[in-house]
């Protein structure tokens, strides 16, 4: 069973940064880690999730929302089944529970989330 754990969130002021983990496991063979797309999704009180970033497998396209573009940035160490995300600049809107998603063809694997606040 594929199991996703983030960690990393905290309350930091606005401007500041937080770098996001996600380690993955159970992952079988052939099936490993680098063949899936991941995800980096978030849930303000009150909103729907909104996808934040995403990276295609192995070390592929990145892609990220128009809300963090140009101060976020996923990145993923294969060798170590790990997703990240780099968060500079923050802002208080940025605040939400940031959740890990792992992606290959109709396999959806979900983290529990991690809490970002923002602010001063």
């Amino acid at each position: 069973q594929v199991q996703l754990v983030e960690s990393g969130g905290d309350l930091v002021q606005p401007g500041g940064s937080l770098k996001l983990s996600c380690v993955g496991s159970g992952f079988r063979f052939g099936l490993s880690f680098s063949s899936y797309a991941m995800r980096w999704y978030r849930q303000a009180p009150g909103k729907e999730r909104e996808l934040v970033a995403h990276i295609s497998p192995p070390d592929g396209l990145r892609s990220y929302s128009d809300s963090v573009k140009d101060r976020f940035i996923i990145s993923r160490d294969n060798a170590e089944n790990t997703v990240y995300l780099q968060m500079n600049s923050l802002k208080p809107e940025d605040t939400a529970v940031y959740y890990c998603n792992a992606v290959m063809g109709r396999a959806d694997y979900w983290g529990q989330g991690t809490q970002v606040t923002v602010s001063s």
